[in-house]
């Protein structure tokens, strides 16, 4: 049952879903880079429907299967599933297929049949101890990327299309501004970019914190462990 990631099958579909939806992900920045073949566009609509196809599958598969339907139809996993299949569905003017990135979440359930080994080194148990928490703030940190990189095209794309040509030419701003670098090389000029900007800032004022906190903490656990 698809339901039971402890179950081959189960751990089978959810890679094969992850999968799909890393490469959903490229094929949407990938649609917008300028001058594309055309047999590429065509290509690029195809998987795109193949992946609906797939993923609104899996929802319904998900509904069938769970216990309580309800309770997987309003959880945070069904909202996601639900959000990365609607916007094909209803034209709303909005592309919102960057939502999908959420649903990565999911291959946590994956890495929590791991067992991690304890070490003799403080250095090394402090990396056992931190391994999880690292992992999950890398790939928060990737998912912040592409969702800024999304937003600020969508925001600059038109009154500066020699700079934010594309998702993957956002992804320079984005990367410089969750760093709080801020090369000053490309920058908002529209009201709304700038708002976004310091929405962006605020968060990568995190992203620069986060993982210090994350290896003090581990460091000072390891130690007590080593004492005892």
């Amino acid at each position: 049952m698809i339901t039971n990631v402890n179950s081959r099958l189960g751990r089978r579909f959810d890679i094969f879903i992850q999968i799909l939806i890393v490469l959903s992900m490229i094929a949407f920045a990938v649609e917008t880079i300028p001058n594309l073949h055309p047999k590429t566009v065509i290509f690029l609509k195809i998987f795109d429907v193949v992946c609906i196809a797939v993923f609104t599958i899996e929802y319904i598969l998900r509904i069938y299967f769970s216990s309580s339907k309800l309770s997987y139809i309003f959880s945070f996993y069904g909202i996601i599933d639900l959000l990365a299949i609607l916007p094909f569905y209803i034209a709303i003017g909005v592309d919102l297929r960057s939502l999908r990135a959420f649903r990565v979440f999911r291959i946590f359930r994956v890495l929590k049949l791991v067992r991690y080994n304890k070490a003799l080194t403080r250095f090394k148990t402090a990396a056992v101890e931190a391994k999880e928490e690292v992992i999950l703030f890398l790939f928060i940190t990737a998912i912040l990327l592409y969702l800024s990189a999304v937003g600020i095209y969508y925001f600059e794309h038109e009154v500066q299309p020699e700079k934010f040509k594309s998702i993957f030419h956002s992804l320079w701003w984005s990367i410089s501004t969750l760093t709080t670098v801020g090369y000053g090389d490309i920058y908002p000029i529209t009201t709304g970019g700038k708002l976004f900007t310091f929405c962006i800032l605020i968060v990568g004022l995190g992203i620069v914190t986060v993982p210090a906190g994350i290896v003090a903490a581990a460091l000072s656990k390891a130690t007590k462990i080593n004492k005892k």
